[in-house]
């Protein structure tokens, strides 16, 4: 079995959570989805378990952050181009989503910020192939 990762988010609202994961694509694993918990599914090895703020509580010790007014996390996503990377944040800022600022382009890498409806902060981006396997400076020999 390969390593798989589970991000678990907090959420005010876990029906508007859901409708906004499955907005951006994403499937939600109902044997792993219940009133307190939702199982969204990114890829076979990616999952967020969006959890209801009190439920959230129940798995630390520690204050629980409002996403709304810090940042605890950023998760960063590739996507396969940048046309998916547009994409996909056209899609979250459809389903209430907002994109805190703007675009990054470095040549190498292309990434746009999207904050869910709760503002936990995802970040979509794509990285040439070159420089995600040799560095960006492999990018800009190429490239100059």
């Amino acid at each position: 079995m390969s390593t798989q990762v589970f991000v678990n988010l907090a959420t005010a609202d876990l029906d508007q959570a859901k409708a906004f994961y499955t907005a951006l694509g994403c499937e939600i694993n109902p044997l792993f989805t219940d009133e307190n918990a939702a199982c969204v599914v990114w890829s076979d090895q990616v999952y967020f378990m969006v959890l209801a703020r009190e439920y959230f509580a129940t798995f630390t010790e520690k204050p629980v952050a409002d996403p709304a007014q810090s940042a605890q996390v950023i998760v960063a996503i590739s996507r396969e181009s940048r046309t998916e990377v547009d994409a996909i944040l056209d899609a979250g800022l459809a389903a209430g989503g907002t994109e805190p600022r703007d675009a990054q382009d470095y040549g190498f890498m292309y990434s746009r910020t999207l904050e869910d409806r709760d503002g936990n902060i995802l970040e979509f981006m794509y990285m040439d192939p070159a420089a995600a396997e040799q560095g960006p400076d492999a990018f800009m020999a190429e490239n100059g």
